[in-house]
């Protein structure tokens, strides 16, 4: 089994989400239970590169597990085997790889625990290749992390959006207008099928579903002519027409994940509107999603991953993440999921039920 861990580091990658404080928790209370030293690394995998990190104490997890956000900071623009660093008038790409093994063996690591996603958990391949000891723990408000069912701050942005939209129902109904809200999700649906269903959206746009426009503003109409004088409209960031673009906002060359989708709630409402005569009107819902206090079953997910990830430390059974597969937590290599995305498959029982109770896709 190899020698006893005596310090272990812990960084949150990626983007926030609720439930982040409630791993760093348990991770950091199971350790020190078992006398091992927990070190926080600030903001991601930038802490590492610029050798930011500070040893957390009971004090500093103690009524942490319902607070959202993350108490180490977290940063989306630090891989360390693509680091974007300032040169002249624009940037150059650096893999500094070896400064962080330099500050993870300066600091008297023996393992260390990231929390993120599938970008996360891909810089997180890089650094093992330079024989670092990771553990994995699965997050994104997304659920689109592969191998696993379930990611911890999915349910925390389902149910801020669904009370979003429960809201948006109110207005609509009132104005007799057609709303078309933009929910977070990237290139998965999970999001939005979620919290479209939830709240009895009449549209659900989603990436695995090509749309066509001229079907959702029949289906507008067919919704007036039949007494509904609104519709709600719920579209995942990354749903595009059939034979069409992805929409997006921007690019940011500095980060990993250069794409920033948006817009599509704005194109839908604005094609609506002009095809139909409905007044349509398009909300993005954006970093709301993020924020909040996490729910009770987050907090609970996020404490068994936190468990588990201890307990693989414990075992010296490095370069794996934790999942949860059929209602079991588990483990799978952290290789086996880097640069992949988990989608909504077709015949998923979600769009089987939301299509029997009326809903519909674009399609």
């Amino acid at each position: 089994m190899g020698k006893n861990l005596k310090r272990v580091g812990i960084l949150t990658g990626g983007g926030d989400c609720p439930g982040l404080n409630a791993v760093i928790r348990a991770v950091t209370k199971a350790a020190m239970g078992g006398g091992i030293e927990v070190v926080g690394i600030e903001d991601g995998y930038l802490g590492l590169i610029q050798n930011r990190m500070r040893v957390l104490n009971n004090e500093d997890v103690s009524n942490i597990l319902t607070t959202g956000g993350t108490i180490l900071g977290a940063c989306n623009k630090s891989n360390p085997a693509a680091y974007s660093v300032p040169e002249g008038e624009g940037w150059v790409v650096r893999d500094v790889r070896d400064k962080v093994v330099e500050h993870y063996e300066s600091a008297g690591l023996d393992a260390f625990v990231v929390i993120g996603g599938d970008g996360t958990m891909s810089s997180a391949v890089k650094l093992i290749e330079r024989g670092l000891n990771i553990v994995g723990v699965p997050k994104t408000i997304d659920n689109d992390l592969w191998g696993t069912d379930i990611t911890f701050g999915h349910d925390t942005a389902v149910q801020t959006a669904a009370e979003a939209l429960d809201k948006v129902h109110t207005t609509a109904s009132s104005h007799h207008r057609v709303m078309v809200v933009e929910l977070m999700g990237r290139y998965a649906g999970w999001l939005a099928l979620n919290a479209g269903l939830a709240s009895g959206a009449d549209v659900i746009l989603i990436p695995e579903i090509a749309f066509d426009i001229e079907r959702i503003c029949s289906k507008c109409v067919e919704r007036s002519k039949h007494g509904k004088r609104f519709t709600i409209i719920v579209a995942g960031e990354g749903a595009k027409p059939a034979g069409g673009e992805l929409f997006v906002e921007r690019v940011d060359d500095t980060s990993p994940d250069p794409i920033r989708l948006g817009g599509i709630a704005h194109y839908v409402a604005r094609e609506v509107e002009t095809r139909t005569g409905l007044e349509s009107r398009s909300i993005v819902l954006g970093h709301i999603q993020r924020g909040g206090i996490p729910t009770p079953r987050d907090r609970l997910l996020a404490t068994q991953f936190g468990f588990h990830a201890f307990e693989l430390l414990q075992q010296r059974r490095f370069g794996r993440v934790v999942v949860e597969r059929e209602g079991k937590i588990g483990s799978t290599p952290i290789a086996d999921v880097a640069d992949k995305i988990r989608t909504v498959p077709l015949d998923h029982v979600l769009i089987r039920s939301a299509r029997a109770v009326g809903t519909y896709f674009g399609d």
